[in-house]
């Protein structure tokens, strides 16, 4: 039992300071108990300490852990180590999109059986619609920036015109709530009409004609969402609601 015990021992020394608590300190020791291990965790309470450990140890960074007097490394040393995976999103991912399509189809579901006490397709539709339509245009309104260096590399009318990237949240976020709320229907079915029109022939052109293979700002600047399938059918959903409102 001592020997078993002794092999389950781990030694984290990792930062934490008033100001600052370092997350991949408290990742490691989590993982180590996890694992089974007893973790002797030691805090570097300043700067100047966290400095000197470094150099004593000749570390570029913290946190650091020790298992049988062998350094083991940082955070992602310690999961090379355990040959352990999570969930970090590394190169191109269609989470982001699966995960608010999925919440706002339920919230759809959500709001017709709070309207009308039952599931209802047409509601449905139309609200996971709308309300994806709002999520999306969040996600891109949070930094306006990033979303348009992101839209004007493959927005044909955001090429030419570079202040419609800033425009089209606006104007997805403003058709979303008009068909939540049933109103203004003739502007919101011809906004809608307009920029999924527009982003379908885009994304047409520069995925399947000349076959580019680029990062879709649908869930906002940075991501990681490849343009593709998702994309185009995105745009389409709100053409085709576009057309019904109108119709």
């Amino acid at each position: 039992m001592t020997d078993q015990n002794a092999q389950k021992h781990a030694t984290l020394y990792r930062m934490v300071t008033d100001k600052h608590i370092c997350p991949f300190g408290i990742r490691s020791k989590d993982l180590l108990q996890r694992l089974g291990y007893s973790v002797e965790d030691h805090h570097l309470k300043t700067r100047e300490e966290t400095d000197a450990f470094k150099q004593q140890h000749d570390v570029k960074t913290t946190p650091q852990t020790f298992i049988d007097g062998v350094r083991i490394g940082g955070y992602d040393d310690l999961l090379t180590h355990f040959d352990v995976k999570t969930l970090k999103q590394e190169g191109t991912t269609y989470q982001p999109i699966i995960a608010i399509f999925a919440v706002t189809f339920l919230m759809a579901c959500a709001l017709s059986w709070l309207l009308l006490a039952a599931l209802n397709f047409n509601v449905i539709l139309k609200l996971f619609i709308a309300v994806s339509m709002c999520v999306l245009a969040i996600l891109k309104l949070r930094d306006l920036y990033s979303f348009s260096n992101q839209f004007i590399t493959y927005d044909l009318l955001a090429m030419r015109y570079v202040r419609y990237a800033y425009i089209y949240p606006f104007a997805e976020a403003l058709a979303g709530i008009g068909m939540i709320a049933g109103i203004m229907t003739p502007m919101v079915s011809i906004i809608a009409i307009f920029i999924g029109g527009i982003g379908t022939v885009s994304v047409i052109k520069a995925v399947y004609i000349d076959r580019r293979e680029l990062k879709c700002a649908c869930v906002g600047g940075n991501s990681n969402v490849p343009l593709g399938f998702i994309s185009l059918t995105e745009n389409l959903m709100m053409v085709v609601m576009g057309i019904w409102m109108l119709a």
